[in-house]
């Protein structure tokens, strides 16, 4: 099959076409670097020409409130539209477990949208809703800092490797079309504040943590399960201790 990866040279994007080449497909990264844009439309129809399938992994450059918002809708918009004329047989969309329940945060108000489009869309679909991924637990810690310290929730968080979210929509995009949601998560749950300091503590981030569950999550306040799976979810094989091993074995191997 030809399989077009919107966002195809991001973190997730890469792994999917290294996937979807491994099982013997023509896979294709498409993002503006490549001179494919789904905002703009520019190469979008060419890019398409002839695809069973479209990825879509891509994600905002900004997260600004309204720019997310116009970024997905946007591109979410352009693509469905570039589907139909291609005749394309399914569109797979990554998106983020508990979107609608955590109204607060425009980026998951974004992704609340996007959802719709493609659901009210003619072209046939599965929608992956993954957790948190391990690899952004720094970038929580940088976006909860304050002067006494990052300040963490204690929320519930089942996060997971980028690698099984991967992997995960490789799945789906060689299967058939669901016309629905599957939701995907790490083998293990705990507070966001753990694994946070977890993965500070491996990098070697001294900094004082502040937790609670009125802390927030992004900007927003989440409760204790806003950010787990709340039914059946396929759960990803790679455990955090053994990420956090990998991952700072290889920094201090680079050193």
């Amino acid at each position: 099959m030809k399989i077009v990866v919107i966002g195809g040279t991001g973190l997730i994007g890469k792994q999917v076409v290294a996937g979807l080449r491994k099982r013997g497909h023509e896979a294709t990264p498409a993002s503006p670097s490549l001179g494919i844009n789904a905002v703009t439309n520019e190469g979008l129809a060419e890019a398409l020409t002839g695809a069973d399938v479209v990825v879509d992994v891509s994600n905002s450059p900004s997260f600004e409130e309204k720019a997310v918002l116009q970024f997905f809708e946007s591109s979410t918009r352009n693509l469905i539209a570039a589907e139909q004329a291609a005749k394309v047989a399914h569109h797979v969309a990554l998106s983020i477990v508990g979107t609608e329940r955590i109204p607060g945060n425009g980026y998951f108000r974004a992704k609340v949208a996007q959802e719709a489009l493609i659901k009210a869309g003619t072209v046939p679909y599965t929608i992956v809703r993954a957790t948190q991924f391990y690899e952004f637990m720094g970038g929580i810690a940088d976006t909860g800092a304050q002067a006494d310290g990052v300040h963490l929730s204690t929320g519930n968080m089942q996060a997971i490797a980028a690698e099984d979210v991967a992997a995960a929509i490789v799945n789906a995009a060689l299967a058939a079309p669901i016309n629905g949601t599957i939701e995907i998560a790490g083998p293990e749950k705990a507070p966001l504040a753990e694994f946070v300091i977890r993965y500070m503590q491996a990098s070697g981030d001294a900094r004082n943590t502040v937790t609670g569950p009125d802390e927030l999550y992004f900007g927003a306040p989440i409760e204790t399960e806003s950010l787990t799976p709340h039914g059946q979810a396929y759960l990803g094989a790679t455990r955090y201790g053994d990420w956090l091993s990998r991952r700072f074995m290889k920094q201090e191997a680079a050193i």
